[in-house]
């Protein structure tokens, strides 16, 4: 496969193939237009390689879309699976709508900031000084009711299917699950109502490079997000290398999308139905 890279070092085990920085792009119109797939290019360059220069990207466009932002995130998830999406209020942050999502959501609560990864911009409402605070630092509101666990999973999802996954326990600081922020790994199995959710999510909505954080309360599982550029702390030591599995993806999406191959026109009385058409029509 014509492979070219944004990211070099995600692709490091792949198959010889074309580095580039996403400030190059723009100079490789070309080879990006030619290439089979383009790799890990940054939120920024999207636009351009898909409308643009009409590139097959990786991760899909779906992932890049929905996982760039939590509001659309979760809003697709109550989309396809309300049911598993922790209740949720959006709102801009005016004196009005924060005083409504102050009086609708049960304390403790969670509060985020839309754009956010690695646990930041999470915080745990306790009080209203808490609120205070969150309000400074963001335009938008965004909270959800607080889930009683103590852990979450991490389930990965790659190409169309689960290649594994992992709990992640509480920080010593308590709340946070997520390595970045001190959570710890811990093997285990993923419960299959865990495995059946994440399959439905990606497959709906088209997602195909994600680490879904799922929890589960009294073995029903809610869906928290995902994250399109999942970091690699758990999955290596855990998953190993998982190149094998995205080539094995791309492969096959590339065979399904190749135009068929044209086929011999069919014979009639020793002559081809396409030039006895030709002759009908000069007749």
């Amino acid at each position: 496969m014509r492979l070219i890279s944004f990211d070099p070092l995600r692709t490091l085990h792949f198959p010889p193939h074309t580095p580039l920085k996403p400030s190059q792009a723009i100079l490789h119109k070309q080879e990006i237009s030619e290439a089979e797939w383009v790799l890990y290019p940054e939120f920024w360059q999207i636009n351009m390689l898909t409308f643009g220069l009409k590139a097959r990207i990786f991760p899909s466009l779906p992932t890049y879309l929905i996982g760039h932002n939590k509001i659309e995130m979760t809003r697709a998830f109550e989309a396809v699976v309300p049911e598993n999406t922790p209740w949720t209020i959006i709102l801009s942050n005016t004196p009005s709508h924060a005083e409504s999502a102050w009086d609708q959501m049960p304390i403790p609560f969670v509060a985020k900031i839309p754009k956010s990864s690695m646990g930041e911009g999470v915080f745990l409402i306790e009080q209203r000084s808490d609120w205070l605070k969150y309000l400074e630092l963001t335009d938008v509101i965004y909270v959800q009711e607080y889930l009683p666990i103590d852990r979450d999973m991490r389930i990965v999802w790659i190409g169309d299917k689960i290649v594994g996954g992992y709990w992640r326990l509480q920080s010593s600081n308590g709340f946070h699950n997520n390595v970045a922020q001190g959570g710890q790994v811990m093997p285990g199995p993923i419960p299959q109502a865990a495995a059946e959710l994440v399959t439905k999510v990606a497959t709906t909505l088209g997602i195909d490079h994600a680490g879904f954080d799922i929890a589960m309360v009294d073995n029903y599982p809610y869906i928290l997000e995902f994250n399109r550029m999942f970091g690699s702390q758990g999955i290596n030591s855990l998953l190993g290398d998982t190149t094998p599995v995205i080539l094995d993806y791309l492969t096959r999406k590339l065979a399904e999308e190749e135009p068929p191959h044209p086929r011999t026109p069919k014979v009639v009385g020793g002559r081809s139905t396409k030039r006895r058409a030709r002759r009908m029509r000069v007749a």
